[in-house]
């Protein structure tokens, strides 16, 4: 007869771990899904989590009963260094330690014993000492057991303590030589995105048709909605081997500055394997490289507006680009271990997975081809094509320096790109890097629609010129540092309240603690809206967009897309910090009602 897969029962109350540590609370199981295999239980302070069956234990499981063996050498410790042993059992031996208090004792992080400690040792002096352990850590588990029932367990972080040396002694003996470490695996990705299967299939087809659609419409004389779709021109006008080449040598030639040993390394977040990825920072050296290289090229008469001539090739070569990269990192993911898979990549199915990315962090040895293509080749290339532009500008419109409404342009966006490759630290924590895996939907959007789609403003401009009044220019340039001013302070105020939440100068802030241990921040922007910084990027959107005049709504693309990924990202945003943080998110919504804009959404 087939025993049932799952071993514990709607309502049960059981032992949990919480994800990424070794902590265990009490935890009610609400569900099993014979699909994943996982368990939905809930925390005493609400929060919802689902957990393997690997990370649930019963509560009998965390009490230590003595041997009864035959053999006396059974109750001893097996160590793989008693002369380590000797030291700790001494050092509990020499101070007796006061009964811990309930609170503290509950902190220790306690594992469950596989089976009673053995030491194959016939030294005497071992088993007095191993004996001298043995009592300490029962009498530290008979308090823990003792009040564990109806006690609240508190999972926020407490202040210094005098018992913490104790406590960490018992952890020391309690936890270490038991039970090793289990890794962490990324279960099946059961909740889709984007549509799905059928979505994931559209969106790969939907985004290079609307990339290609946008630059035809900017290419022609009147680009009035009234012309869609446009025209497109024959076949063998869309390829050229020498653009190709060009986008390639573009790709290796930031990855050599990439690989240049300058710049701070520091480390991500923690996997689930809880390994924790390091990453070297020198982003805005690349860019700073890169425009003096651009500077060399057209000091000796380099043709720059050779790019807005052909931008289409340019488009063509950089899809056929992303789309061999993206084949190369799913059938490499295919060799990928369990715990190196994304969380919301790991569907089995293969056009969602190809799409979405099925590996979280694939690299060539330290070579991160996500963060890499994250903020390089895509975004600076940007900067490189609004320039080419400008010079195409006025090159076509026989100018002497280009126009106003050009340079706002190009000067807000370079602003932009560099502010991000300044701070570029901050991406480790963003949703493309802890979620996404990397495949079609980033390689596609990072080398394509970014530098693509994001300069349209600049591409528009070149044939079709808007004369701006400078109080006109003036009111744009305020828009565009009122949006930046809010985009920065909202980044600034996150930033540095996840360095150090205990900054002195971080007194003032109110926060919500939540059951990670972690807290929500609720001053400043981020207690008048819940992403202040999505707001800020709406706002120098719309400046962008501004010198391009009213006469079409083309150039006015950006905002719209932007508006509508952003109010996506922060649906899923809520859906992600709902199921970690449980009743403390709750609590955050109902203290900050607004979303993005105050007052309306």
């Amino acid at each position: 007869m087939r025993m049932p897969s799952n071993k514990f029962q709607k309502g049960e109350m059981v032992m949990g771990r919480w994800p990424g540590s070794s902590l265990y609370y009490e935890v009610k199981v609400l569900s099993y899904d014979t699909d994943t295999q996982l368990y939905t239980v809930i925390y005493k302070d609400g929060t919802e989590l689902e957990l393997k069956d690997a990370d649930m234990k019963r509560a009998t499981g965390f009490r230590r009963s003595r041997s009864r063996s035959r053999s006396p050498s059974r109750r001893r410790s097996r160590s793989r260094s008693p002369a380590r042993i000797t030291r700790r059992s001494t050092s509990q031996t020499k101070e007796a330690p006061k009964e811990p208090r309930i609170k503290d004792v509950l902190e220790v992080r306690v594992s469950p014993l596989a089976k009673p400690l053995e030491n194959n040792s016939n030294n005497k002096h071992d088993k007095e000492v191993n004996d001298t352990s043995s009592r300490v850590s029962e009498k530290a588990e008979v308090v823990l057991e003792k009040n564990r029932v109806g006690t609240r367990y508190n999972l926020r972080p407490r202040k210094e303590d005098p018992m913490d040396q104790l406590i960490e002694d018992l952890q020391k003996i309690v936890d270490e030589p038991l039970v090793e470490p289990e890794k962490q695996t990324v279960g099946k990705t059961t909740e889709l995105e984007f549509g799905g299967k059928l979505g994931a299939a559209f969106m790969i087809l939907f985004l290079p048709a609307v990339t290609f659609a946008l630059l035809l419409m900017c290419q022609q004389k009147d680009p009035s909605l009234v012309y869609f779709p446009p025209v497109l021109p024959e076949l063998d006008t869309l390829w050229d081997a020498q653009v190709f080449g060009i986008v390639v040598l573009w790709f290796l030639f930031q990855a050599l500055l990439y690989m240049l040993p300058v710049g701070k390394i520091v480390e991500g977040l923690p996997l689930a394997t809880g390994k924790r990825l390091k990453y070297r920072i020198n982003g805005f050296y690349a860019v700073i490289l890169s425009a003096a290289a651009l500077g060399v090229a057209y000091y000796q008469d380099v043709d720059l507006s050779y790019i807005h001539d052909h931008l289409i090739q340019f488009a063509v070569s950089s899809m056929i680009f992303s789309s061999v990269l993206s084949v190369y990192l799913y059938v490499r993911s295919c060799w990928a271990r369990e715990g190196e898979l994304a969380p919301g990549g790991n569907s089995g199915n293969v056009i969602y997975d190809f799409y979405i990315g099925h590996e979280l962090n694939p690299r060539i040895k330290s070579f991160d081809l996500k963060y890499f293509c994250e903020l390089r080749p895509g975004l600076i290339g940007w900067i490189v094509i609004n320039f080419s532009m400008l010079l195409a500008e006025m090159k076509f419109q026989k100018l002497d320096t280009p126009s106003p409404a050009m340079m706002l342009v190009n000067g807000f966006q370079l602003l932009y790109v560099a502010d991000a490759l300044w701070h570029e630290e901050a991406i480790l924590t963003t949703m493309d890097i802890v979620h996404d895996g990397f495949g079609f939907m980033l390689a596609f959007g990072d080398l394509v629609w970014v530098p693509f789609t994001y300069s349209l403003q600049a591409f528009y401009l070149v044939k079709h010129p808007n004369a701006l009044s400078w109080p006109w220019v003036a009111v744009i340039v305020a828009i565009k540092l009122m949006g930046y001013s809010v985009f920065r302070k909202a980044n600034s105020e996150k930033n540095a309240f996840r360095r150090n939440p205990s900054d002195p100068k971080l007194s003032h802030a109110r926060t919500i603690p939540t059951a990670t241990g972690k807290s929500l921040l609720v001053s400043g922007l981020w207690g008048l809206v819940r992403h202040p910084n999505y707001l800020g990027d709406i706002i120098m959107a719309l400046a962008w967009s501004l010198p391009c005049g009213f006469t079409h709504i083309l150039p006015y693309f950006y905002v719209i897309y932007f508006i509508c990924l952003l109010i996506h990202r922060e649906t899923r945003d809520e859906k992600q910090c709902r199921k970690k943080y449980g009743s403390a998110w709750d609590e955050y919504c109902r203290q900050v009602r607004y979303r993005i804009i105050p007052g309306v959404y």
